[in-house]
């Protein structure tokens, strides 16, 4: 079984950078489910994305996207302090997310074959 970990770092509308990422977790899951597991961690602007009630007017939803990623069974937290930061902690998250911590993300890199990074 192949253990992945997904970060992100960046504003879930600013760029695609995070849509197509859990887009790409999303069918690994979907094709491949039975050979990985995969967790997520968001850094920075990406926290944005765990935050429920998002009604984009045109293209992708990315909360719907990550709301897929955790049905399936993926892990994902947002960093603590970067919620803080950006004044969000105590906002709706997304179902299936929650906050999280360095700590957390530390054993998740050490638990991971691999690291991917958008």
């Amino acid at each position: 079984m192949q253990k992945l970990l997904f970060i992100f770092n960046e504003s879930p509308y600013g760029t695609e950078k995070t849509f197509n990422g859990l887009r790409y977790a999303v069918n690994l899951l979907e094709e491949h489910g039975k050979e990985v597991e995969i967790k997520a961690f968001f850094f920075s602007d990406a926290v944005l994305a765990g935050l429920a009630g998002q009604h984009p007017n045109d293209g992708y939803n990315v909360q719907q996207t990550l709301e897929i990623l955790t049905g399936l069974g993926a892990e994902a937290k947002l960093c603590t302090s970067c919620t803080k930061a950006r004044g969000i902690t105590h906002l709706p998250l997304a179902q299936g997310v929650t906050v999280g911590t360095l700590d957390d993300v530390s054993a998740w890199t050490l638990w991971a074959d691999k690291v991917i990074n958008f």
